[in-house]
C-alpha cells in the first residue's frame, strides 16, 4: 500500500464515513439514522488541503456502495451526496428522496 493511499471506513461511533489519504483523515460524509432505520446523510467535507483530487466523489461513491452492500436505504440531504446521486448509479442502493429532491432526481437518471 503506498503511503498517499484512499480509504473510506465507516465509524459508527461518529455516525460517519471518514475518508483518509495514508494515515491522514481527509474528510467525512456524516449520517444519522432516522425513526425507520434510514441512513441520512446530512454532511459531506473534504479537508482543503485535500481539494481538486477528485476524493469527495471516491468518499460518496465507496460510501453508498457499502451502504448498498448493507442493504440499508439512504435519505440523501447533503447537496454533494444528493448532487452525485444524480450524476451517478449506485448498483443496488435504495434511495428515499426528499419530496424535493425526488422530481428532480426522476429527470436527472445518471447515464449508463
Amino acid at each position: 500500500m503506498s503511503d498517499d493511499a484512499t480509504t473510506v471506513i465507516r465509524n459508527d461511533e461518529k455516525n460517519r464515513y471518514d475518508l483518509h489519504v495514508g494515515d491522514v483523515a481527509a474528510g467525512f460524509a456524516a449520517f444519522e439514522r432516522d425513526d425507520q432505520g434510514r441512513l441520512v446523510f446530512d454532511h459531506t467535507v473534504v479537508d482543503k488541503a485535500f481539494g481538486g483530487r477528485g476524493l469527495g466523489k471516491t468518499l460518496a461513491a465507496e460510501a453508498l456502495a457499502d451502504v448498498a452492500r448493507r442493504g440499508e436505504t439512504v435519505v440523501p440531504e447533503c447537496p454533494f451526496i444528493v448532487k452525485f446521486l444524480r450524476e451517478n448509479e449506485v448498483a443496488g442502493l435504495r434511495v428515499d428522496w426528499r419530496d424535493e429532491d425526488a422530481a428532480d432526481a426522476a429527470s436527472a437518471q445518471p447515464s449508463a
